[in-house]
């Protein structure tokens, strides 16, 4: 059952929390896709991958680079369902929902408030599959995420 995890961006742009949960991603040993449709965001999220903290580097490449298939994460404007690099997970860092995330083991949909309308529609019709596990996380003043309704 794939797991959707909802991510609202109350406090922090999509470029300051995506590199966190992409190094958790990592250091479960695991692959990320993410996926950006506007090449400024894609640069924005490249830029923080290698700079977010000064102590590490996340290691990535962009989709349809001749080192694809090697790099744990993966950055691409457009939704591939078998990524060149195998990943099971996927960050849609738009806030835009695509249907193949589905596909993918789990899915992180992180939205700011200029998208909420989008992903209450998407979180309704979602919750009313039984084949998908639906989870929402919000931000506290602190900047620190917690489960919630």
């Amino acid at each position: 059952m794939p797991r959707v995890d909802f991510y609202r961006l109350t406090r922090d742009p999509v470029e300051r929390v995506l590199p966190a949960i992409a190094s958790r991603i990592l250091d479960n040993g695991d692959r990320l896709l993410i996926v950006a449709g506007p090449a400024m965001q894609r640069q924005a999220i490249d830029a923080a991958l290698w700079t977010l903290t000064p102590a590490s580097f996340l290691p990535h490449g962009a989709a349809g680079s001749a080192d694809e298939a090697v790099e744990p994460i993966l950055v691409a404007g457009t939704l591939d369902a078998a990524p060149a690099n195998g990943a099971r997970l996927v960050a849609l860092a738009d806030g835009e929902w695509r249907e193949e995330a589905l596909g993918f083991d789990r899915a992180f949909l992180l939205f700011d408030n200029s998208r909420i309308d989008d992903a209450r529609a998407t979180w309704r019709t979602l919750a009313a599959r039984e084949d998908v596990d639906n989870r929402f996380w919000k931000q506290d003043e602190r900047g620190r995420w917690s489960e919630g309704p």
